[in-house]
């Protein structure tokens, strides 16, 4: 399908560029800066190689550093891969590479799309950038207050802790709870809006315990599950499903982890909200607690089982109803 295979491995202010030609094995390099002229002159000089349909690039989600890049090539009409870090450095130690270069690795890259197959990546809508800066930066303002909340109480400890410092701190967390909450309805006022994900978000939002911020991670984190083709892939996705561990003698229990770090705390989080009060799931809980599981487990298995829910909803274009499950079968 494709005769020019591409690897880009994307830096800050450069992106190095590996190519080879599929039919007769030609290769070359370039290394261009990141900016929109470098791109298209990197563009033509790799259509003169292929036609456009048959040139096909992958790159690593490095930061947001890959992001104007990959929109470049997918404008252009080329096929766009993009992979997580992980999956190229896994990659690298089955092919011995101890050397780690800009041009290795853009090599590295070429190399790996050569070899196995990777879906495509396709843009999200507009409201994605919205979303995910808003989500994010109030994450981190979240992560922050809880920084200075727990340097404030250790200074009340200080028998001579200064009291205007002290007041400055109580400040700094005062204006990051505001900040947090002005983004907090910034989001709230945004899923409500006119856009590609609105019958998405109404549909997460309609599930007990999803809030406006996890149905907002949810939506981000999947781009409202255009990433995940089954409720197990959701579950991959996120690193709920549990996986094998065992080789030889050695034989482990499934363990769960990996996948999408922030969308698995997040659903951890909002297990234990459904846990209290989503009916659909609290048999589920309660069942498996009596068989004997270990509360922890039980509750990332609640997390899992929310996250089928929040697929389904979504995917199959209609709102939770948490009697679902008990509606008897018409056969």
């Amino acid at each position: 399908m494709y005769k020019l295979i591409v690897g880009a491995d994307i830096a800050s202010k450069t992106i190095q560029v590996h190519w080879q030609q599929l039919e007769t094995g030609e290769t070359g390099d370039r290394e261009i800066q990141q900016n929109q002229s470098s791109y298209q002159t990197m563009i033509e000089r790799l259509q003169k190689l292929a036609e456009t349909e048959q040139i096909h690039v992958l790159m690593e989600a490095t930061g947001t550093y890959w992001l104007r890049f990959a929109l470049a090539a997918h404008e252009a009409g080329f096929a766009v891969s993009v992979v997580n870090p992980r999956q190229a450095h896994f990659f690298a130690k089955y092919r011995h590479r101890q050397t780690k270069t800009d041009k290795v690795d853009a090599t590295l890259l070429c190399h790996m799309a050569q070899m196995d197959s990777f879906d495509l990546w396709i843009p999200p809508p507009s409201v994605y950038h919205d979303l995910q800066q808003r989500v994010s930066l109030r994450q981190d303002l979240q992560d922050s207050r809880t920084q200075y909340k727990n340097r404030l109480h250790a200074l009340r400890q200080n028998p001579n802790a200064l009291p205007e410092i002290i007041a400055r701190i109580e400040a700094l967390i005062a204006d990051l709870e505001a900040q947090v909450k002005h983004l907090s309805k910034e989001l709230a006022d945004l899923l409500q809006a006119d856009h590609e994900w609105h019958d998405a978000a109404q549909r997460l939002l309609s599930i007990t315990s999803i809030s406006t911020i996890s149905a907002t991670w949810i939506l981000v984190a999947t781009h409202a599950f255009a990433r995940c083709e089954t409720p197990g892939q959701a579950a991959s996705f996120a690193g709920l499903a549990p996986h094998e561990r065992s080789s030889g003698q050695h034989q482990g229990k499934p363990k769960t982890g990996g996948g999408h770090d922030r969308l698995r705390s997040i659903m951890y989080m909002v297990a234990g909200n459904a846990i209290q009060k989503n009916k659909a799931l609290q048999p589920f809980y309660e069942r498996l607690i009596r068989k004997g599981k270990i509360k922890n487990v039980v509750r990332v298995a609640v997390a899992r089982k929310l996250l089928h829910i929040a697929w389904a909803c979504v995917v199959k274009e209609r709102d939770f109803d948490p009697d679902f499950e008990q509606q008897p079968k018409v056969a």
